[in-house]
């Protein structure tokens, strides 16, 4: 399917004003109003993050009263109850409180649900093991802010929470003693992008300033919060950007054994970037809850045994095989099982079910048939003799609005526009799959429907040079919001070294108007290699990337779109 360019839009005005005050190469300029940047210190403030940058904790609505009441359980030595969602940002979440906690209070102990048993959130069985456990401050990360009948439950036993959550919040909130959630209608923290782990993190900080505890016990957590912050696909501007950019600093060196385990088992090239995270660390730690316990992904990043963090990097490097093998057999099938429905040429989206695919591995299968076929898809398997599963959008259309048209049909379902899941019965599933394609039909746009390239500026070959490369990696880290910049370059043609390489990649070698040849790789692009080996000139649409080839150091372009 040939993807449609776009050019990402940028004010010239603006983009002048910059150029005349910074000095630098237009093309950055116009990178800088593509992300909203249009003054001098703006442009400061984005290339050069300082942890000043960081809002004032009390601007969350309930701060104050999370730590006090934190300071009274710690003072009177109330055993306390660290819960946690079973992903990385969840995990994550537990693993930083942790961190911070023990050094004050020793009554500690942290909780993950299981995901099959249990489900998504705040669960009685957790509830009734804190009771059991004589927990009485339950603090639930990443999780919470729906749960107003679990936390009533909590409090008939005589148990309080903190909640530290960062979903939108859906009518009543629950009665916890605090509820941090930066998305709260009444909450004027300036803020809103925050991970679950963010949330959590901002408590810390809260805490931290409260007791004038010394700044670097704080600053020692962004290792783990920054994988949090990468894997959760959080806006990656404002103060997430600036906690990113030092978390990946403290990450690169970190003194946790735990996280060098994993990141020696993931095989990670230093320095380690966001990508490295999104798609080598996060996919094991979220392996290990979409298969098994979630609490080895905690035991892993709290260890201080080389011996045992080096057996639980196995295990979630392991796990995270096993996934792969799921994920794939799944979208074999899923692939096959659409081709198979009459007319699926017509279809707007996809919704499946079978009964053998894993519950834990749909979701990923699911945004697999959305990269392959470009349609809101829903993959459904069987658990407990209902049909669940997860949703997975395409950009610009909003899935959840699409599903609540046939809420009617199932047991429960949450999310937001671009991911979702649900439970429902078997025998409603035909009627869902067609009310979905219904929905989708009548909200989606033709627009929505061609694939784009979104374009940020065009190059020229002769202008990828080290200096360019040196400023552009200034706007790393990247992530939603503050997106690898994407360029395009015109007329380019084979040197006659272009390869086909095993797994249907293309590994291509071009040049433009006598330019030194520039190499690149393109993934999964194998039937272009013909045409790019035709001597005839074509169209890149690419990012920059630097790699290290025999010990040297060199630019490569990661191709994200030919046109012939």
């Amino acid at each position: 399917m040939q993807k449609r360019w776009t050019r990402i839009p940028a004010d010239e005005t603006t983009v002048n004003h910059l150029q005349e005050v910074l000095k630098i190469n237009p093309v950055f300029c116009r990178l800088l109003v593509q992300r909203g940047i249009s003054t001098f210190d703006e442009a400061k403030t984005f290339f050069r993050p300082n942890l000043s940058h960081l809002h004032d904790p009390f601007l969350m609505q309930d701060m104050g009263l999370a730590v006090e009441r934190m300071e009274k359980a710690i003072s009177e030595e109330e055993k306390i109850l660290l819960y946690g969602d079973y992903d990385v940002d969840g995990t994550t979440c537990v693993a930083l409180m942790y961190s911070f906690l023990f050094k004050y209070h020793n009554q500690l102990d942290y909780y993950i649900p299981d995901r099959y048993k249990e489900g998504y959130g705040i669960s009685r069985a957790g509830i009734e093991y804190a009771q059991e456990n004589d927990v009485s401050l339950i603090i639930a990360m990443d999780c919470g802010i729906r749960a107003a009948e679990q936390v009533a439950y909590a409090k008939s036993l005589g148990i309080d929470f903190i909640i530290c959550d960062h979903h939108l919040p859906d009518g009543e909130l629950p009665a916890a003693v605090a509820v941090l959630d930066p998305m709260r209608t009444d909450c004027d923290y300036p803020y809103k992008g925050l991970s679950g782990c963010g949330v959590a993190f901002k408590l810390a900080q809260a805490y931290s300033s409260y007791n004038d505890l010394p700044e670097e016990e704080l600053y020692n957590l962004l290792d783990i919060l920054v994988l949090s912050i990468a894997a959760d696909i959080v806006p990656m501007t404002g103060e997430n950007r600036t906690l990113a950019y030092f978390g990946l600093q403290k990450l690169n060196r970190t003194e946790r054994i735990g996280l060098r385990a994993l990141i020696e088992k993931g095989k990670r090239r230093k320095p380690l970037a966001i990508s490295d995270i999104v798609f080598g660390l996060a996919p094991m730690i979220n392996a290990v809850g979409r298969l098994g316990d979630a609490k080895l992904a905690v035991k892993l990043m709290l260890s201080n045994d080389k011996m045992v963090a080096a057996d639980h990097a196995r295990y979630l490097n392991h796990q995270n095989e096993l996934r792969k093998e799921h994920d794939q057999h799944i979208l074999r099938e899923a692939k096959a099982q659409f081709l198979d429905v009459s007319g699926w040429e017509e279809r707007r989206s996809i919704l499946l079910f079978n009964k053998g695919w894993h519950k834990g591995v749909v979701g990923i299968a699911a945004a697999r048939m959305v990269e392959h076929f470009h349609r809101p898809a829903i993959l459904l398997t069987e658990s407990n003799g209902k049909a669940s599963g997860s949703a997975r959008s395409i950009p610009g259309f909003n899935i959840y609005a699409a599903i609540k048209t046939c809420e009617d049909l199932l047991i429960n379902f949450g999310g937001h526009e671009h991911a979702a899941g649900m439970t429902l019965p078997i025998n409603a599933v035909p009627e869902f799959q067609e009310r979905f394609e219904k929905a989708v039909k009548n909200s989606i746009t033709d627009e929505q429907q061609i694939p784009k390239i979104k374009l940020s500026d065009s190059l020229n070959l002769q202008d990828i040079n080290p200096k360019f490369w040196r400023l552009l990696k200034q706007f790393a880290p990247f992530g939603p919001g503050n997106r690898s910049p994407v360029f395009a370059t015109k007329n380019v043609v084979d040197t006659g070294h272009s390869r086909l390489l095993k797994g249907n990649h293309l590994r291509i070698s071009v040049k433009q108007d006598g330019s030194k040849p520039v190499t690149g790789i393109a993934f999964g692009m194998g039937e272009h290699f013909t045409k790019v080996k035709s001597k005839k000139p074509f169209h890149l649409a690419y990012k920059i990337e630097e790699e290290t080839w025999k010990g040297e150091k060199i630019l490569r372009l990661v191709v994200r779109d030919f046109w012939f």
